[in-house]
């Protein structure tokens, strides 16, 4: 590491605090991030974006959205695999059409939203009343949420996972799992201390 033992023993004990560059080389050394070493995350390998998660030229990114866009895309399409892979590890159909049916819900009522900033877009798609979609739907998802506690419940369904399992079965896509994870709790914290919109 090219220090000597006794500051090795200083950092250690804390009786002194190591600078950038050893926490650097230490996270290289053992191969895992300077998060995971300083506890601020229990995943060992890097949640970053790498090249697979983006799109393969800028181009393409800016035909089909901006790179934000295409980012998240990928990330929810990643993540969203890996929900499906761990539930056909599971087994349990009915499991299986519960998680879906909640995931389905969140992505109609996103959707429906979008389609409907524009008033005169025809409505002829959907059978559910315009003005009460959005609280059915969000009923809808809070039921099927109680209907997949329920099933795991009942049958005692259980999966044995850490994150370095994760990133060992799931490959590529326990990248885009880590930084959803990521990216949700940073929102969640930043939108439950920061209150309302406008505040």
């Amino acid at each position: 590491m090219g220090i000597s033992q006794a500051l090795l023993s200083h950092y250690e004990k804390g009786i002194r605090e190591c600078g950038l560059d050893f926490l650097v080389k230490t996270a290289e050394y053992y191969d895992v991030s300077c998060d995971y070493l300083l506890g601020r995350t229990v995943q060992r390998n890097v949640a970053t974006i790498s090249a697979d998660d983006i799109p393969d030229s800028i181009a393409t990114s800016y035909v089909n959205g901006n790179m934000i866009n295409q980012i998240n895309k990928k990330l929810l399409f990643g993540t969203t695999s890996v929900i499906f892979d761990m539930l056909a590890q599971i087994g349990s159909k009915k499991l299986t059409n519960a998680v879906s049916n909640y995931i389905m819900s969140t992505e109609y009522l996103i959707f429906r939203r979008i389609y409907s900033t524009e008033a005169s877009n025809s409505q002829t798609i959907f059978s559910v009343d315009i003005n009460r979609y959005r609280n059915l739907c969000s009923a809808a998802m809070i039921l099927n949420l109680e209907i997949i506690d329920e099933i795991i419940e009942n049958e005692k369904l259980t999966l044995r996972l850490s994150p370095d399992l994760i990133s060992i079965y799931f490959d590529k896509s326990a990248t885009s799992l880590f930084n959803l994870i990521q990216y949700s709790e940073r929102n969640i914290k930043s939108v439950c201390q920061g209150g309302m919109i406008g505040k």
